[in-house]
């Protein structure tokens, strides 16, 4: 029986309001016991004094790239990076090769993160086959193999017919469908957000609106079906706006945010660093703002990494033809952070307990209590350190941060009771 007593940590626990010093006993898979004065006996003690102990992170938006592109990352590798992050759950995205658009590759997915063990793995599937627009997956099938989200990220579903039938099905068997906001003939050959910037640096642009319509189309959509729509990597301000009066129409749509779009505007690609072109792209100081106030004011529900690892020769071209994406999960603490003014109460709701309740993942994202289990993170909120300075979990090297000094980070992540990182290095 192994038993943990963290002392002195500041617990905070979006999900039940609390957050206030005290220690944390874990017994096996789960936690025993909170308050001053528990009993010691037979404990490891860890000293926490100084930092925050909260629910384990759930990342909504991670490309894991396995099958197919392990030569990016794999499950194994992403889940290290993940566990170093503070993450103890994470949803995959289904653009591998091939796309998981089927029973078959969704169960390789399950099995490679389970055997794995680091974070718990739940694969997303795509929302049409072959992630081409057209012909939907079996949602259904899919749905009773566990899967909570279905996306045909990194595409648009363009059709309007389509996204209307997904969303119907979504209502039936209580799912999520996730859009990658970008209306096509709006945002052909983009390279960067349209404005001053694309104009001086000889860029094509893409405009807000390429986002915004999508948007709002799906909010109707979503309006008409009833059906769960989940706007991720939002961009633009104006799609704030839109989420934002659906939201007070209690409509059924929720949103996240990148920490790179928290960060990062069309501005900061002077230097043309390929680490810098994303997709969505970095847009205007006015639309950072937006989305700044969006997660302040609970219209963007989680901050979601979108962690995109790419090979060097993808990204080491000139930046018109790198690949877009940047690495996230091990810098999404300090990142988040920063852009939030050191808020950490809001940082883990939006990192835990709100990503957690969209997937309806009820052991993750806390309420931290007796009897719950022991899925945790444990970090350092004032701890600085530059990125790039060890080396990544994460096979990708493409990091908008590298080079920059971020302030949070991850000390122990616990899965179940069993330390995956421990004193910063991960385990197993």
């Amino acid at each position: 029986m192994a038993r943990f007593l963290f002392r002195g940590a500041r617990l905070v626990d979006p999900a039940s309001g609390h957050d206030a010093v005290t220690d944390v006993l874990v017994e096996d898979e789960t936690v025993e016991a909170i308050g001053h004065d528990l009993d010691r006996r037979g404990t490891e003690l860890i000293d926490a004094e100084g930092l925050v102990l909260a629910p384990g992170f759930v990342d909504l938006h991670t490309h894991l790239r396995e099958p197919g592109r392990e030569d990016a990352e794999t499950v194994e590798t992403g889940s290290r990076a993940a566990a170093l992050g503070g993450y103890t759950a994470l949803c995959a995205m289904p653009n591998t090769d091939p796309v998981a658009d089927t029973a078959a590759v969704i169960l390789e997915v399950q099995n490679l993160g389970d055997k794995t063990g680091l974070v718990d793995v739940h694969p997303a599937a795509a929302i049409t086959r072959g992630l081409e627009g057209e012909r939907m997956t079996e949602i259904g099938e899919l749905a009773e193999l566990g899967v909570r989200l279905f996306t045909d990220d990194h595409e648009c579903v363009q059709s309007a017919q389509v996204m209307r039938m997904a969303l119907e099905y979504a209502r039936a068997y209580d799912v999520v469908i996730a859009q990658h906001a970008q209306e096509a003939t709006l945002s052909e050959g983009w390279q960067m957000h349209e404005g001053y910037w694309s104009a001086t640096l000889g860029l094509r642009g893409v405009p807000a609106e390429a986002e915004a319509v999508v948007v709002a189309r799906d909010i109707l959509l979503a309006g008409r079906t009833r059906g769960r729509l989940h706007v991720t990597h939002t961009s633009a301000g104006l799609s704030v706006l839109l989420i934002r009066q659906a939201r007070g129409r209690g409509l059924r749509v929720t949103a996240d945010v990148t920490p790179h779009h928290l960060t990062f505007i069309d501005q900061d690609l002077q230097g043309y660093d390929t680490n810098l072109r994303v997709n969505p792209p970095f847009r205007s100081a006015e639309d950072r703002e937006s989305l700044r106030e969006g997660v302040r004011d609970g219209t963007l529900d989680a901050v979601a990494t979108d962690h995109a690892p790419h090979g060097v020769e993808d990204k080491e071209v000139e930046f018109d033809q790198a690949r877009p994406g940047t690495t996230g999960l091990e810098t999404a603490l300090g990142a988040a952070l920063g852009a939030l003014d050191g808020d950490v109460g809001l940082a883990v709701a939006r990192m835990s307990a709100e990503p957690a309740r969209i997937l309806g993942l009820d052991e993750h994202g806390g309420p931290v209590a007796p009897g719950r289990p022991a899925n945790l993170t444990v970090f350092d909120p004032t701890a600085s350190w530059a990125v790039g300075e060890r080396p990544f979990a994460s096979k990708g090297r493409n990091s908008a941060f590298l080079g920059r000094t971020l302030r949070g980070r991850i000390l122990h992540t616990m899965l179940r009771g069993r330390f995956t990182v421990r004193d910063g290095e991960a385990t197993g």
